[in-house]
């Protein structure tokens, strides 16, 4: 579909793409989803360096970020992302296994949108991202 912005989604657990995916397929979302797979690949794409100089310029919707990423982890993206003049306006919604209150805390402070603890029942999880999609794509109105 043309001028439907895409989300973007941090996660290098595999498994956690696949069911992700499938969830945001099975609600009806239209945007296109693009994956990266650690954290200096998430600003890549978002600065559009590296491999992405050649993307179209558009800001994703919506970013779900999971904090335990090889390279930069995702509370430090989130502390790039949210003090960037740029990007600081796209939601972020931290999508991690970490129930950590330090990691809460940390990106709250840090301008996160919302934080959701990943289930770990199959069910919950697909449940979870539908919620996340129908909510944060559909309903939340952004700059």
């Amino acid at each position: 579909m043309d001028n439907v912005p895409p989300i973007l989604y941090a996660e290098d657990n595999e498994n956690d793409i696949e069911i992700t995916l499938a969830a945001f397929k099975e609600c009806g979302l239209h945007n296109r989803i693009d994956i990266v797979r650690d954290g200096q690949e998430l600003l890549d794409y978002l600065k559009f360096e590296g491999k992405y100089s050649d993307r179209e310029k558009e800001n994703p919707i919506l970013i779900l970020l999971d904090i335990k990423m090889p390279k930069i982890d995702g509370i430090q993206a989130l502390k790039i992302i949210k003090s960037d003049n740029n990007l600081k306006s796209i939601p972020v919604v931290m999508l991690t296994s970490s129930s950590m209150e330090s990691d809460l805390v940390a990106s709250y402070n840090l301008g996160a949108n919302a934080f959701v603890v990943k289930p770990v029942d199959f069910v919950e999880f697909v449940e979870a991202i539908k919620k996340i999609g129908a909510f944060w794509v559909l309903i939340n109105k952004t700059i």
